[in-house]
């Protein structure tokens, strides 16, 4: 029944939408788990010029069936409430837990290293370069003084929106790690929970529509160039997005020294990495939180891999298929 299936999508966008809030947890894996990943791409991807003339021409019906509109909104739906339930928890850890919150998110991060690199089915001399590549590049990137201290204008805060939403359609990367590295996702956090406290300024809904707007066009302009990638040159890419992954961990090792202690909001503090002090019931936490993070990741994707009617591979091909 149509009304029992929106429902049931309603639900599997909850769980995407709860999983894109922690950077480390891809939407695209839970999608793939629960089956509906490659109708999730497929419908994105009909978002084009069909259904535009659809629409110029007034076939509304036509063009709602040629994208799976009514898929899209339940799953929006959810995906939606999925977020907003764990804003306040997020934004709340990474203000008074900090080391505690970077470890796990340190876990995550390396677990989803670990399951894009077991997805490139044969580390050759190109796909080791590729990695190395990728993971000096991450490296340098999120030591720029730039990331360090973001923009502050709607243009970057679009930006964000246009790159962390792919992540989306890419099982294994998450969204909110890429506004993470960005600097922009304690701020996007914080504007969620300001939303749902009732802070409806003129502000607050202008920076929602931009960023809203920068995911849209992303979803849409980097969708087909993310897919081509990865049917062209799936080893390579993936290779490069491990290595990014692994290179990235710089942003989140949890020892930090605060270089701005007289500033009162987390989004414009700045941080230092540093070594422990001491090896103390702090540090061992730590370190357990992020071997525990990495350890229930793992234990998801084998859950994922046998409960999935689905290809497990996060190019979202079958293994005995040649990339298109």
């Amino acid at each position: 029944m149509p009304g029992i299936d929106d429902a049931k999508n309603a639900g599997r966008g909850l769980l995407m939408g709860a999983a894109d809030i922690v950077p480390g947890v891809s939407g695209g894996t839970v999608a793939l788990v629960l089956g509906i990943y490659h109708r999730l791409v497929t419908a994105i991807s009909r978002i084009d010029r069909t259904a535009a003339g659809h629409v110029l021409d007034g076939r509304w019906k036509d063009a709602a069936e040629h994208c799976d509109l009514r898929f899209l909104a339940s799953l929006a739906v959810g995906v939606g409430s999925g977020i907003a339930s764990l804003a306040f928890l997020m934004h709340y850890l990474l203000e008074h837990q900090l080391q505690f919150t970077y470890a796990v998110f340190s876990g995550l991060i390396l677990g989803s290293g670990i399951l894009v690199a077991r997805s490139v089915d044969h580390w050759s001399r190109r796909t080791r370069v590729a990695l190395v590549a990728g993971a000096c590049f991450a490296w340098f990137i999120v030591g720029l003084e730039t990331l360090q201290n973001p923009p502050e204008g709607l243009w970057y805060l679009f930006l964000s929106g246009m790159i962390g939403i792919c992540a989306m359609i890419l099982p294994g990367i998450s969204g909110a790690f890429i506004l993470l590295i960005m600097g922009r996702y304690s701020y996007v956090t914080g504007l969620i929970r300001g939303l749902l406290k009732g802070d409806w300024t003129v502000e607050n809904f202008l920076a929602v529509a931009v960023f809203s707007a920068g995911c849209v066009f992303g979803l849409l302009a980097f969708s087909r160039l993310l897919r081509w990638l990865l049917g062209r040159f799936p080893q390579i890419t993936l290779a490069v997005l491990c290595g990014f992954m692994l290179g990235s961990l710089r942003k989140l090792w949890p020892f930090k020294h605060d270089l701005t202690p007289e500033v009162a909001e987390f989004k414009r503090k700045q941080f230092e990495n540093v070594w422990p002090a001491a090896f103390d019931g702090d540090t061992l936490l730590t370190v357990l939180l992020a071997a525990g993070a990495l350890g229930l990741l793992l234990a998801f994707d084998v859950f994922s891999r046998r409960g999935s009617s689905e290809p497990s591979r996060l190019d979202g091909t079958d293994p005995g298929q040649e990339p298109a």
